[in-house]
């Protein structure tokens, strides 16, 4: 029995795509059963937000690099204008950062916006002193600038001691009900060196970085292009956090120089906000949020939220045949004894991790402490999966390193997750995030049609994202998918690839580099005099746990 308004939901959907309501009715009666899939209101564990637990109807579409989703952002923009809203949110914002060919930077698109008479509305983490190697003063220089354009942008640093605020969204509603309103989610920074494609050859908009990717270093890194009811809820995300009344910075050394600069220090009132936008699409949307319990209190999270943390755990309880990842760090022993249940619990389940080769940093500190976590986290894993686990870098096809920034999951081709939040338990507990859980009501009909054997079926959304990644990773054409469909003969395809590239580094001699960009992922573990002090900057500074006492020694998120 489908609810009234969620019928009403349906005609509206079937109207608007020329398809019967009848047809829509029975998906949507299929996908009830992928319900369990999503967290229920209760199962976030916050009572305090107003996000709905998912939304119905929506288009997603996978922008897979940045050079894609920084061209999709630019003609967003260059639409809006008087009286449309932008809202966007960053960890890291480089005024000039190009987003398309013809050179306009993300400066000058925001400032367009504001110009032509559209609402331009930023929040980007204050950040760390940049003698540390964060970018506070780029960020600051982004706010000025769009404030000077007509925009408001405020430096937030309403986070826990050594957090910060990790998400990175856009938002853009139109007055203009024939111009859809559109979120974009992911995990792709307004930044530099963030503009690369699927050739791998880097941005030459670069950023310092470690000697062992180049002077241009490559880019790996997604974001997701919503339309539907989901992109009221992504602007209720900015909504929430732009209304705390906490004081954007407690600090003395941040207020002064605000003061004496002339930097927002109190937000103005948003718009009155509108109505949802129609249905758009085929997928339901779950958004995934991390905040830490911090005093005083977020007033839409009292004691925090790690729906992110309890919606992989519940996922992962579901997991029969494969999991694929992608992940900039994976190092928290925490995170991966979610996975490591899994793998125990499924005997037929495989896990696919695919991570940078090298950090992103050089510091004497992060470096030691950084790789004592991943080495013990991924300990963990292999114990309980053994064969059954791939864990993979990436290079181009030059041979050299590509960093691997993107933040995904697919789970038995139903369910997927693109967003900020990386697999270690700083973003699971300690930073804010966001990530997008999609599920696709239009199921996939090549068999396997039901991968995980749970009357699920294979979705189309969760799939083909994973076959595009595949294709790019293979070094495959679009559409030479016959071994990859099924989980155990895709398993099997991207070992026997790593295994040959590994084999010809080991021994060149003037043969022909085979197809493919993957390897197997090895770890120089620190010596054993460096541990115990990597061990304590580990814990307290590189991945901090922002949950309450109770819910450490409990280890439950």
């Amino acid at each position: 029995m489908i609810p009234q308004r969620l019928r009403r939901t349906v005609d509206a959907l079937a109207q608007r795509l020329g398809r019967s309501s009848a047809a829509l009715y029975d998906q949507v009666q299929k996908f009830d059963s992928a319900h369990p899939w999503f967290l229920s209101s209760e199962e976030r564990g916050n009572p305090d937000t107003r996000i709905a637990a998912w939304t119905e109807g929506n288009r997603a579409v996978p922008l897979v690099h940045g050079k894609p989703y920084f061209a999709a952002l630019a003609a967003a923009l260059d639409k809006a204008g008087a009286g449309d809203l932008v809202l966007f949110t960053d960890w890291r914002g480089d005024p000039e950062q190009v987003l398309t060919d013809d050179g306009v930077t993300i400066e000058q698109a925001l400032a367009d916006v504001a110009g032509r008479g559209g609402i331009v509305k930023g929040m980007v983490w204050r950040s760390h002193i940049d003698t540390l190697g964060f970018t506070g003063p780029k960020n600051r220089k982004l706010a000025q600038r769009l404030e000077d354009a007509g925009g408001e942008v405020i430096l937030d640093q309403r986070v826990l001691a050594l957090g910060s605020h990790h998400q990175k969204f856009v938002v853009v509603r139109y007055r203009d009900p024939a111009k859809p309103d559109v979120a974009f989610v992911g995990g792709i920074d307004l930044a530099r060196a963030r503009r690369d494609d699927a050739d791998h050859f880097g941005d030459p908009v670069s950023r310092p970085f470690p000697p062992e990717y180049g002077e241009i270093p490559a880019w790996h890194d997604m974001q997701v292009r919503l339309e539907g009811p989901t992109v009221r809820d992504v602007e209720d995300v900015f909504r929430e956090r732009w209304e705390d009344p906490a004081a954007l910075s407690r600090l003395p050394w941040h207020a002064i120089p605000d003061i004496l600069r002339g930097v927002t220090r109190e937000p103005s009132e948003l718009p009155v906000q509108i109505d949802a936008p129609e249905p758009a699409g085929t997928c339901a949307v779950q958004l995934l949020r991390t905040y830490p319990r911090r005093r005083p209190a977020y007033p839409f999270a009292t004691k925090g939220e790690r729906s992110a943390a309890r919606a992989y755990a519940k996922v992962l309880r579901r997991a029969r045949r494969l999991i694929y990842v992608e992940d900039q760090y994976l190092w928290s022993v925490d995170v991966a004894r979610v996975f490591a249940a899994a793998l125990r619990r499924s005997p037929d389940l495989r896990l696919v991790i695919v991570v940078p080769k090298y950090l992103d940093d050089d510091s004497a500190i992060t470096i030691p402490s950084a790789l004592l976590g991943h080495s013990a986290a991924l300990d963990v894993i292999r114990d309980a999966g053994g064969d059954r686990v791939l864990v993979l870098d990436l290079e181009n096809d030059r041979g050299i390193p590509v960093y691997v920034h993107s933040k995904v999951c697919i789970v038995d081709d139903v369910w997927a997750a693109i967003g900020s939040d990386n697999f270690n338990r700083r973003s699971w507990t300690h930073d804010s995030e966001l990530t997008a859980a999609i599920i696709d009501a239009e199921r996939d009909e090549r068999a396997p049609t039901d991968p995980g054997r749970l009357g699920d079926g294979a979705r189309v959304f969760a799939r083909e994202l994973r076959l595009e990644l595949a294709r790019e990773h293979l070094g495959r054409a679009t559409g030479d998918d016959a071994d990859l469909i099924d989980p155990t003969s895709f398993f099997d395809t991207v070992s026997s690839s790593a295994e040959r590239l590994d084999a010809w580094h080991r021994a060149p001699s003037g043969s022909p580099r085979p197809s493919g960009r993957l390897r197997r992922h090895n770890i120089d573990v620190p010596p054993q005099w460096q541990q115990r002090a990597a061990a304590v900057a580990y814990r307290l500074f590189v991945d901090p746990d922002g949950r309450p006492i109770g819910m450490r020694f409990r280890r439950r998120f």
